[in-house]
Order: structure tokens, then C-alpha cells, then sequence
């Protein structure tokens, strides 16, 4: 298993490259070590609470529809965001129907990329 923020940094930034529409801002790429602290931070609190969701349904995640493995990941980002910023923009606390379908996907992949990692 990786490092748990690494692996949600990888996840993202593959993502990011196959997703997104366009040129992705500078910052959507940036690898790991130009990454802010409070970002690793939020990264690694995701992998881990998507790892104890893994262990605590016993694995059973993997039968989760692709939309809500995608949710669990935002409703987690958020609650980083929420956690790292008094007064968050709206946009970054976006519920799943309001983010677009690029980062919706990227979300799932994400899910899958841990829960992938964390079978190993």
C-alpha cells in the first residue's frame, strides 16, 4: 500500500489528465511536493476514511454504483475543505449534482484507485 496522501494525489492527477476538459490549471497537476500541507493533509484524511469504509463493510464497497463510490469522495473532500477553511467559496463545497461531470468521474476514480491500492 502507498502512502495514503500519495495515492490520493496519483489518483487525482490521472484523473485530472484524462478528465479534464482542456488544459488543466497549473494547480490541478502539481505533483506531490509543490502540493499546499493543508492539501496533503485533506488527501491523506480521504484515503484513510475511504480505507475504514473499505475494512468496515469487508469489502463489499466494490458493489457500490460508480456514482456513489464518486460521492463518498466529494462528501469527504468537503468535509476537508470545511475543516481547512472558516469561510469556504460555495463552489468548493459544491454538492455532487452541482460539480461538473469531469471532477464527478475523477471523484469515482479516485474511490477506485484506493480501494484498488488498498486490496493489495
Amino acid at each position: 500500500m502507498q502512502e495514503p496522501g500519495r495515492i490520493f494525489r496519483e489518483a487525482w492527477i490521472a484523473g485530472v489528465r484524462k478528465r479534464y476538459p482542456g488544459e488543466p490549471k497549473p494547480g490541478y497537476v502539481a505533483p506531490w511536493e509543490e502540493t499546499p500541507q493543508w492539501e496533503r493533509d485533506s488527501a491523506a484524511a480521504v484515503c484513510e476514511q475511504v480505507r475504514a469504509f473499505i475494512d468496515a463493510t469487508d469489502g463489499k464497497t466494490a458493489n457500490l454504483p460508480r456514482e456513489q463510490r464518486g460521492q463518498f469522495i466529494a462528501v469527504c473532500w468537503n468535509g476537508q475543505i470545511l475543516k481547512h477553511f472558516e469561510n469556504p467559496k460555495p463552489s468548493y463545497i459544491a454538492a455532487w449534482e452541482d460539480l461538473p461531470e469531469w471532477q464527478r468521474q475523477v471523484d469515482a476514480d479516485i474511490f477506485d484507485w484506493i480501494e484498488h491500492d488498498h486490496q493489495q
